[in-house]
């Protein structure tokens, strides 16, 4: 039986009643701000480690390769241990931004062979509100012997990749950024040609946690991201992207990851910009 993306406060406290063997780790992060491990020392999960999205979960390059692209495998494995994960080991990955950060770590580590591992839903404000325990300080633990596989440049796009996607690829960002109304972060305004608007708010509720699958099911359907049809994302930087995939995950689908997404794209030169919502055809017995 494949193992859920998602695990509940509740779900989590049982397993550490139990002495589970889990390694969970703490995501903070938020744009434009450097204090997700102050607030990590502040107060986390019992046993949490600090997991820095910025210096281990992304890598750093030339404008063109985007904001977040991923790290290297090597780079990636070299955290992982530090991290404390065990080879076999389940990991719980949260964050207090909706999940959003947590599911890079998510899709990052799934991508590169780890068997189980779950994004806490709702995240550190579904787990103070249900009672659960909260430590401060670092936790340094135990190097881990996890062993993740090489993927490389599989499964994923990039700049030239996108191109020539034969299936639909979705833009994560808000509608604004997508109509290229607004962009506050990137040098030019708009989305890829061809791409369709699902905005990550579409699969969340408004505490943030994930919608039901048959609610998420309905969101990727208006887009016309059907079970026979390959999916990509992208988003700014490849964050929201990741969090898509796991969204199509609770679902069933695959989602490819642009990692370089629109901060990427509008800094490559001669790449092409459409403005504008995107009608989306319907099947007129299905209106």
């Amino acid at each position: 039986m494949p193992v859920s993306a998602l695990i509940t406060a509740s779900e989590l406290r049982s397993l550490l009643d139990e002495g589970a063997n889990v390694r969970i780790l703490d995501v903070r992060y938020r744009l434009g701000f450097t204090d997700g491990h102050e607030q990590y020392l502040a107060g986390h999960l019992p046993g949490a480690v600090f997991a820095d999205l910025e210096a281990e979960l992304a890598g750093h390059g030339a404008p063109s390769e985007g904001r977040h692209p991923l790290p290297s495998d090597d780079a990636l494995q070299s955290a992982a241990r530090r991290w404390g994960i065990g080879q076999g080991q389940t990991v719980v990955v949260y964050d207090d931004s909706r999940s959003l950060p947590a599911s890079r770590a998510w899709w990052a580590l799934r991508r590169a062979g780890v068997a189980d591992v779950r994004v806490l839903d709702g995240g550190l404000s579904v787990w103070r509100a249900e009672g659960g325990a909260i430590e401060e300080g670092e936790v340094v633990p135990a190097p881990g012997d996890v062993v993740l596989v090489s993927p490389g440049s599989a499964d994923i796009l990039d700049t030239a990749q996108v191109d020539g996607w034969a299936g639909v690829l979705l833009d994560a960002r808000a509608p604004e950024r997508f109509r290229g109304e607004s962009e506050p972060i990137d040098p030019v305004a708009g989305h890829i040609p061809g791409a369709r608007n699902l905005p990550i708010a579409e699969v969340l509720t408004a505490n943030g946690r994930f919608r039901s699958p048959s609610e998420i099911e309905a969101a990727f359907e208006v887009v016309g991201a059907g079970e026979e049809v390959p999916i990509a994302a992208y988003c700014g930087s490849g964050v929201t992207a990741a969090q898509l995939a796991l969204a199509g995950a609770l679902i069933g689908r695959e989602v490819t990851v642009y990692p370089g997404s629109w901060s990427a794209w509008s800094n490559t030169t001669g790449r092409p910009i459409e403005t504008g919502a995107v009608p989306i055809e319907v099947d007129p017995l299905e209106e």
